[in-house]
C-alpha cells in the first residue's frame, strides 16, 4: 500500500512539471513611483516589499506572481512628506500598512515581454490592472521590469482637502524593477 500512494505521488509530481518558484532578490530589485503637485514631479520609492513568482518562461499562462509593499516604507526624501503619507488620508499605513498585488493571468506578447493581469488592493480598495512586463536574463538573475499608471483617488489616496486634483495630480506613474533567482532560461 506504501509503494502505491508513493507511485501515485511521483505521478502527480510529474503531471504537475518542474516547480518554478523563484526568489525576490530585494537588494537588486525596486519599485518607485512619480506624482505630480502643482505641476512639479515628486519621485518617491518603497524601501520594503517583497514578491512570489512561480514562471516558466514556455508556459507563462500557468504563471502567478504577487507582491506586498509595506506602505510605511515610503521614502521621498524629506520625512515631513513621509510622515504625511502616513496619515489616514493618504496611505493610512498605521491601519492597513500593505499594498497587495496578485495576479489572475499572464498572457505572453513575444520578444520576453508579457501581459500581467491582476487585482491591486491598496486601502482595502481592489481594481483590476494589466501591467506590461519586460523580462531580461543575465546570469542567474531574471529581471521584470515594468510601469503602469494608477488614479490615486480610485484608492483614496490624497482623500479629503487632497482630492482637488489641480493640487496633486490623480494620475501616479508607478516604476518597478524586481530582480529574481530561480526562474527557467527564457
Amino acid at each position: 500500500m506504501r509503494n502505491l500512494l508513493a507511485l501515485i505521488l511521483i505521478a502527480l509530481a510529474s503531471a504537475a512539471g518542474p516547480a518554478c518558484a523563484a526568489d525576490l532578490a530585494p537588494a537588486l530589485s525596486e519599485i518607485s513611483f512619480t506624482s505630480r503637485q502643482m505641476g512639479v514631479p515628486v519621485e518617491g520609492r518603497f524601501k520594503r516589499f517583497d514578491a512570489k513568482l512561480n514562471f516558466d518562461p514556455k508556459k507563462p499562462e500557468a504563471g502567478q506572481v504577487s507582491f506586498n509593499i509595506e506602505l510605511g516604507s515610503v521614502s521621498l526624501g524629506a520625512p515631513e512628506l513621509e510622515s504625511e503619507l502616513a496619515k489616514a488620508s493618504w496611505f493610512d499605513s498605521k491601519k492597513l500598512p500593505l499594498a497587495h498585488f496578485q495576479s489572475s493571468s499572464i498572457k505572453a506578447r513575444g520578444s520576453n515581454q508579457f501581459d500581467v493581469a491582476g487585482k491591486l488592493t491598496i486601502k482595502g480598495l481592489s481594481r483590476d490592472i494589466v501591467v506590461p512586463v519586460q523580462l531580461a536574463q543575465a546570469g542567474s538573475i531574471t529581471a521584470a521590469s515594468g510601469g503602469f499608471v494608477l488614479k490615486r483617488l480610485e484608492f483614496k489616496i490624497g482623500d479629503g482637502e487632497w482630492a482637488d486634483t489641480s493640487l496633486v495630480a490623480n494620475e501616479v506613474q508607478v516604476k518597478f524593477k524586481l530582480a529574481f533567482n530561480g526562474v527557467p532560461a527564457l
